[in-house]
């Protein structure tokens, strides 16, 4: 999956989320997908607004890198967030407690 559509997977959820499970949730996550497909996009969230970027941010809360391949896989929920973690195909750098409030953010 070429990574315009990737973007565009990521926006289509962003725009059909439930702005209440974001509510009380604030900082900037930065996506690095690697790999033929990849590319770099950003979600801010600001207490029940989420905004999509393409690029990276300045300083971000949260980093999270995997293989495009993979992150499709996972949104698709063919591959578990938890299972990828543990087999060190997403690596986390930042606030793991903010990260961990993601899911429930994009699903």
């Amino acid at each position: 999956m070429a990574f315009a559509d990737i973007f565009n997977m990521v926006q289509k959820r962003v725009s059909e989320g439930d702005p209440a499970k974001a509510k009380g949730v604030n900082g900037v996550f930065q996506f690095e997908l690697t790999g033929d497909d990849g590319g770099n996009f950003y979600l801010t969230v600001a207490d029940g607004a989420v905004s999509l970027a393409d690029g990276s941010s300045g300083s971000p809360n949260v980093t999270i890198t995997m293989t495009a391949t993979d992150y499709v896989a996972m949104m698709e929920g063919k591959l578990n967030s938890t299972s990828a973690f543990m087999a060190g195909k997403l690596k986390i750098k930042g606030d793991m407690g903010l990260a961990m409030k993601l899911q429930s953010i994009i699903g």
